[in-house]
């Protein structure tokens, strides 16, 4: 059933060695609305320039990211551990450009540092000298929070948030006469079999987003993320798997690639309908 909501935009700032806490910062944000939004009657919608900007010319790449997206933020989650980014002309970096940006509009900013082990012969010295200089400077700031696994980043940001939205003023409106007017929230994960859940979820983190339907004489394969999701060369086992693309292909999740159709590719909807699947 429907409901109507008032959304808010929650960027996601990170450099690029963080990909598996902006994973979890969706994963958690996604848990929230499916436990919370319908009393509420507010929706976090994650943001981040990978998903949320458009090809534009005319300015440097980090002034039209900020122009598209940094000024719809509502709260930001910035997430650091080895890199701190590449230099802008008046910042340290991009995400830092983005969140010293944020925080002088006076919205909520929650600031993660990972304290996970790093491997000195691969890491990249001047990054983390960077990254140790702006962890300090952020000290006698504010307050940030350190962990030290993404079990434990998990754990902590999902607590962290329902005290965000629970308390912070810019939610505690939502909803009052002179908010801004409501919007009907219509996302939802389509019905897939348990089988097309798996599969989109692994595809989704594969890292071309692909997924192979190979037949030959012994068997068929269905390939997706290093893995052969068909583990018994049993026709009911097998018919089980290709249901599971056909679902995901009719729901607009994946299309199909070449003639043969050996080949299927994740949508944007599927990488957004992914994000929202927890296994």
């Amino acid at each position: 059933m429907s409901y109507n909501a008032e959304t808010f935009n929650v960027m996601i700032a990170s450099p690029g060695d963080v990909a598996s806490e902006r994973s979890i910062v969706r994963d958690v944000i996604y848990e929230w609305n499916a436990v919370n939004s319908n009393a509420r009657k507010i929706v976090l919608l994650p943001v981040g320039w990978e998903s949320h900007s458009s090809p534009e010319m005319g300015s440097k790449p980090q002034a039209i990211i900020n122009h598209q997206i940094l000024g719809k933020c509502d709260l930001m989650i910035g997430v650091f551990w080895t890199r701190i980014g590449t230099p802008t002309d008046d910042y340290a970096s991009g995400t830092v450009e983005e969140l010293e940006k944020h925080i002088e509009t006076g919205k909520p900013t929650m600031l993660y540092f990972s304290s996970q082990p790093v491997a000195m012969d691969t890491a990249d010295l001047d990054q983390l000298a960077s990254i140790k200089k702006f962890k300090s400077e952020c000290q006698i700031r504010g307050l940030y929070e350190s962990y030290d696994s993404l079990t434990d980043f998990r754990t902590k940001l999902y607590r962290h948030l329902q005290l965000k939205v629970n308390e912070h003023p810019i939610f505690n409106n939502a909803g009052s006469p002179t908010a801004a007017e409501p919007v009907e929230s219509k996302t939802s994960i389509p019905k897939l079999s348990n089988e097309a859940r798996v599969l989109l979820k692994e595809a989704s983190a594969d890292s071309h987003g692909s997924i192979m339907h190979l037949r030959y004489i012994g068997g068929t394969n269905i390939q997706t993320n290093g893995k052969n999701l068909i583990t018994q060369a049993e026709r009911r086992e097998i018919a089980k798997w290709e249901q599971a693309l056909t679902e995901l292909e009719n729901s607009g999740l994946i299309v199909a690639r070449g003639n043969k159709r050996e080949v299927y590719e994740v949508t944007n909807l599927g990488y957004q309908i992914a994000d929202m699947i927890v296994l």
